[in-house]
């Protein structure tokens, strides 16, 4: 063979090879050398609060990211916006229609008290995934690990009654599982041991994960002072810095910079939640000018009170400690930064907020609330502490299973009928709700009732918090999202995006495959527009 054919075959098989890359791994990276995605929940936080915090600190760590990143100023949680499938949407693509979750604390027909360790009688019971599943000292100190006797039990694949992990109950895998079945690492920092959850059905996903107790059963409750939620944030703060450097969070030797970490800030949601910071002295931290100040608003035009605003830079604070880590390990231009929000935080206008009650007591204080056979499904799935009688969750929402699915019409035309005295805005059920969720009557998850309220209603008795999330408004859904990396320039796009968006742009910046998220195929979820890499993910 001649040189010049060997010269020939060679280009060839370089075109070839190279066309084989382009053409056969279509999901691969874009042009930027992109190794290490850090994605930040700032909980509560506003595409509104981007904005203002950002025109009033240009030097902040909020505005450096936004100087060389894409801000999305209509970022939408998808469906409901409570924690954990505000949570799941950023890391499996997808909504409760894939996910199976609607709220850290819910109900499956299919599921049995954690007592029923034999999985005797008719299924159906609460699916408690908060703080109470923890297992605690004798001074009601979390041990940031879960207890497996306070899980609800269900039937595994084999027929066997066992404890129903949270990361078990997930339908969808998240985008741990994939970074880590292609041989990369992955760390992940949240607020309660529940948040196992982001393990992912295979209970690998996260190699690094940590969950300091912010609310502690009967103990210190960290979320009563904007402080001392701060420095249960500065814990996992301080997670992220050792994992940039190398290391586990608690700075034990580890295997280097995860490919994907991250953690959500509290410290902002309870800033806007609080109605009196510290109001019970708890927080013996908390002994300056924010003690006994009101948290949230002062306006409906999103100026923060002295107490947010303290949560902001504290949490700004910290997100420039991270981009300084970043810089000192030399990977800042590497990193792929994302901040935004697991949920907003409704209302952000003081004057709106509404608190009647429960949701299940106002119905009871109807003129019929006691007779009529609708208010009396509701009442009596309000009362029903374990077993297949329903479950009614609220807060600026009400989700209703009821014992008897039969009575979901006769329920939703008596709410429709009382929806004046009972604050409600709309009433989902039957086709309504089935043209967003999933049929109640073939998904054991799904609510036979949704009540989304009129806006700044929250059906509680609290006199401790005067906003909440989890609901449809505006001001539950609509959060802030930067997508931020050095070699991007600064721009604002204003068009509808939603954050399950950020689990496949996440998987496409590190060259893998959108796809591979369950999620992302059952329900098309994009990668997220203007970044130069959409095109192969919708096939």
């Amino acid at each position: 063979m001649t040189k010049h054919l060997v010269l020939v075959l060679c280009i060839s098989l370089l075109t070839c090879s190279l066309g084989f890359a382009a053409g056969g791994a279509e999901n691969a990276a874009p042009e930027k050398d992109i190794r290490h995605v850090l994605l930040i929940s700032v909980d509560g936080l506003h595409a509104l609060d981007v904005a203002k915090y950002i025109a009033a600190h240009p030097h902040s760590a909020l505005a450096e990211l936004a100087s060389h990143g894409i801000t999305y100023s209509d970022a939408n949680t998808p469906q409901n916006s409570d924690s954990f499938p505000g949570l799941l949407a950023l890391v499996t693509g997808g909504s409760p229609l894939t996910s199976g979750l609607f709220y850290d604390v819910s109900y499956d027909r299919n599921i049995f008290d954690p007592t029923n360790t034999t999985c005797t009688g008719t299924a159906g019971n609460m699916m408690v995934f908060d703080e109470s599943i923890d297992k605690y000292n004798s001074q009601n100190v979390s041990l940031n690990v879960i207890d497996p006797a306070k899980l609800p039990r269900h039937r595994d694949q084999n027929g066997n009654c066992v404890a129903l992990w949270p990361h078990s109950a997930l339908r969808t895998n998240t985008i741990f599982e994939v970074v880590r079945e292609s041989g990369g690492h992955t760390a992940w920092e949240d607020k309660h041991p529940a948040y196992d959850l982001v393990n992912g059905p295979s209970g690998f996903g996260v190699e690094d994960l940590y969950t300091p107790e912010v609310t502690n059963v009967g103990g210190l409750d960290n979320t009563h002072s904007v402080v001392c939620t701060v420095g249960n944030d500065q814990l996992k703060v301080q997670g992220i810095i050792n994992e940039i450097h190398g290391l586990r969070h608690d700075g034990k030797p580890g295997p280097g910079v995860p490919e994907v970490f991250g953690m959500n800030f509290q410290g902002v949601s309870v800033g806007q939640k609080l109605a009196i910071d510290n109001y019970d002295g708890s927080c013996t931290t908390d002994n300056g000018s924010l003690n006994g100040q009101p948290g949230g608003y002062t306006d409906g035009s999103g100026t923060p009170s002295t107490v947010l605003a303290y949560a902001l830079d504290q949490t700004d604070a910290a997100l420039a400690s991270m981009i300084q880590a970043l810089k000192s390990q030399k990977i800042y231009d590497s990193t792929l930064f994302i901040v935004t929000s697991k949920h907003g935080q409704s209302p952000i206008n003081p004057v709106k907020t509404n608190k009647p009650g429960h949701f299940a007591d106002v119905v009871a204080s109807l003129p019929d609330g006691k007779t009529n056979p609708a208010a009396i499904a509701i009442t009596n799935a309000n009362a029903c502490a374990t077993g297949p009688c329903g479950f009614v969750n609220d807060d600026d929402i009400a989700l209703i299973w009821l014992a008897d699915q039969m009575m979901g019409q006769q329920v939703r035309e008596y709410l429709n009928t009382n929806a004046i005295p009972l604050f409600i805005d709309e009433v989902l059920g039957g086709d309504e709700l089935t043209l967003r969720f999933n049929n109640p009557l073939k998904d054991s998850r799904t609510p036979d009732v949704i009540v989304r309220p009129n806006y700044g209603t929250i059906y509680t008795t609290s006199t401790a918090k005067n906003a909440e999330h989890g609901g449809f408004n505006y001001s539950d859904t609509n959060v802030g999202l930067i997508v931020s990396n050095t070699s991007m320039p600064a721009k604002t796009l204003k068009g509808p995006v939603t954050t399950a968006q950020v689990a496949p742009t996440i998987l496409r910046f590190l060259g893998l495959d959108p796809q591979a998220l369950t999620s992302v195929r059952a329900e098309k979820t994009q990668v997220l527009p203007g970044l130069g890499i959409e095109g192969s993910e919708n096939k």
